[in-house]
């Protein structure tokens, strides 16, 4: 569950940000204990914007705060 809170905040903060974004939480099956924002450019390249890999513990290190997922995103646009 809290895997689902933390997309569902993230993904939140990136629609907030960015008009007419189109947010797809796990297009693919995910990566087991793992949270990960990537973006995906019309080009088809992919930029990751955060990844929970090899934080931690404590677990709460894995997931990142909205603010800084939606900055990350402003710089790759």
């Amino acid at each position: 569950r809290v895997y689902g809170r933390n997309a569902a905040a993230v993904s939140e903060a990136l629609r907030g940000a960015v008009a007419n974004l189109p947010v797809d939480i796990n297009p693919r099956p995910p990566r087991r204990n793992s949270f990960e924002v990537s973006l995906v450019k019309e080009d088809g390249s992919t930029v990751e914007l955060w990844s929970g890999i090899g934080k931690g513990p404590p677990r709460k290190l894995k997931f990142p705060q909205p603010e800084t997922v939606v900055e990350a995103l402003k710089s790759s646009l």
